[in-house]
């Protein structure tokens, strides 16, 4: 009983695996012809056009649409940093004023002052 459940899985398996290449050849099929159904002559006139209505101008190579986001340097924490937060802290700077001008984050900051016994416990 149990050998011929074992041999009906088996060729349940062996059906899913033919239906899932059947599945993706179609796919591959239908994609291929995609540009043709919108009525463009070629793949690439319907992948910018499909770019342009999403806004998208990811992959133009060459474009100056396309605009780099500068990403921040990571903050050195160092002995000399943690010295100027407590002289600003105790300055009565803010925070935020201190991450400023200390060219750091804010939540660095509020690390530092925890680190150095700066903030006051909540009641």
């Amino acid at each position: 009983m149990v050998t011929k459940q074992i041999k009906e899985l088996e060729a349940t398996k062996a059906k899913i695996v033919a239906l899932e290449k059947s599945i993706a050849k179609r796919l591959h099929k239908e994609l291929a012809s995609l540009h043709k159904t919108y009525g463009y002559g070629s793949l690439k006139e319907f992948v910018k056009a499909l770019k342009a209505s999403t806004g998208s101008t990811a992959g133009t190579r060459g474009s100056k649409a396309v605009s780099k986001v500068k990403r921040r340097k990571r903050a050195i924490i160092n002995d000399e940093t943690r010295a100027d937060v407590k002289k600003l802290v105790e300055s009565g700077k803010t925070g935020s004023q201190i991450a400023k001008s200390l060219g750091i984050s804010l939540p660095s900051v509020q690390n530092i002052k925890k680190a150095l016994g700066l903030v006051k416990a909540r009641a």
